[in-house]
């Protein structure tokens, strides 16, 4: 979802930052960063006419709090699965009805509804993977176990050689998976014993860092680096010897969704662009790019082999009851979850 950064012109950053007004043939996209094949954008602009501007985030929460200042210049954002709950219920997302497009039809099951959205008013499916971490094996003899505890409590061999994602929901339920405690908690003891966990780890991590960590990797710069599994799936491409790790304390499963903000300039050519990824051969070419599965039907006889050869993503059966869905937490729990966040950073 998510890996290095996509540099706009400063004329376009303002516009996206302060609004536009209608412009015919144009569509602003604001994506994770590296999730969007260009080869792709390029064909929607040579099929459509449509001119697409591209801007990017690291988080979820840094797209929010753009959309929160008032940024009113997008078209289309990509939102977490939780964060399009946040989105619909701040009356930030624009009814679409995405059920109605010609090529919904082609939306496998269970993917045709979610759980935030049931009647996919507000949004359209993208690509869904899981978080864990990867390690280079060839940077240690030790065998290593299929734990988080790897990760938070490291082998000396990794000190100064870990990468942590810059998201603080990920890194909290990483770190609450490990403590045992609900990801959601409410209770500031339980919060405390989760924060413990991330500062045990902090002498040992070179960057907290959500782009670059294929380039990170494969530079071997760092020898473990907190992963979606198709940016392990990339880096295993340079390096053979990478491992994506299944934690047995769980991971969390998350899916990503096309939401139009409120306010698109475009909106017509959102929902073109919207019933275009619908189209499995599209669907496909985003998949194989970023490295993860996509929910159309179809669009399997385009896929590239070695994704279904790669248990990064194409998980092994045994540990499908170890993936753990996204949530939402309540308020309170997400302002003592940004606590620990910032207590962790300063």
């Amino acid at each position: 979802m998510k890996f290095r950064s996509v540099i706009l012109g400063a004329s376009a950053l303002a516009l996206l930052s302060v609004g536009s007004a209608k412009a015919d043939g144009e569509l602003f996209f604001y994506n994770w960063s590296n999730y969007f094949p260009p080869e792709l954008m390029e064909k929607f602009e040579k099929e459509t006419g449509i001119k697409v501007t591209l801007d990017v985030y690291d988080s979820n929460e840094t797209m929010l709090a753009k959309l929160q200042a008032g940024a009113s210049g997008y078209d289309i954002a990509v939102a977490s699965d939780y964060m399009v709950d946040v989105m619909i219920k701040e009356g930030l997302a624009t009814e679409i009805d995405a059920k109605d497009f010609e090529n919904f039809k082609n939306v496998a099951k269970p993917h045709d509804t979610m759980k935030y959205d049931p009647d996919r008013k507000y949004s359209a499916t993208y690509l869904w993977g899981t978080t864990g971490f990867t390690y280079d094996a060839s940077a240690t003899d030790a065998e290593m176990e299929r734990s988080w505890k790897e990760f938070f409590e490291p082998r000396e061999e990794f000190r100064g050689k870990i990468g942590a994602l810059n998201d603080e929901v990920e890194m909290f339920n990483a770190a609450s998976y490990y403590a045992g405690v609900e990801k959601c908690t409410e209770d500031p003891a339980e919060a405390q014993k989760v924060l413990d966990v991330l500062l045990k780890q902090k002498p040992y991590i070179a960057v907290y860092s959500s782009e670059g960590t294929i380039d990170r990797m494969s530079a071997r710069e760092v020898s473990m680096h907190m992963q979606w599994n198709g940016a392990a799936h990339r880096t295993k491409e340079t390096i053979p010897e990478a491992v994506f790790v299944y934690p047995k304390e769980g991971l969390t499963y998350w899916s990503d969704h096309f939401v139009v903000p409120t306010g698109a300039p475009n909106l017509e050519n959102a929902k073109t662009f919207l019933n275009w990824m619908m189209k499995p051969e599209n669907a496909a070419e985003a998949s194989n790019y970023a490295g993860y599965m996509n929910s159309i039907k179809g669009s399997g006889e385009f896929m590239d082999p070695s994704m279904n050869d790669d248990p990064a993503v194409n998980m092994p059966e045994e540990y499908a009851d170890l993936l753990i869905a996204g949530q939402n937490c309540s308020v309170k729990a997400r302002d003592l979850r940004n606590r620990v966040w910032t207590k962790l950073k300063s």
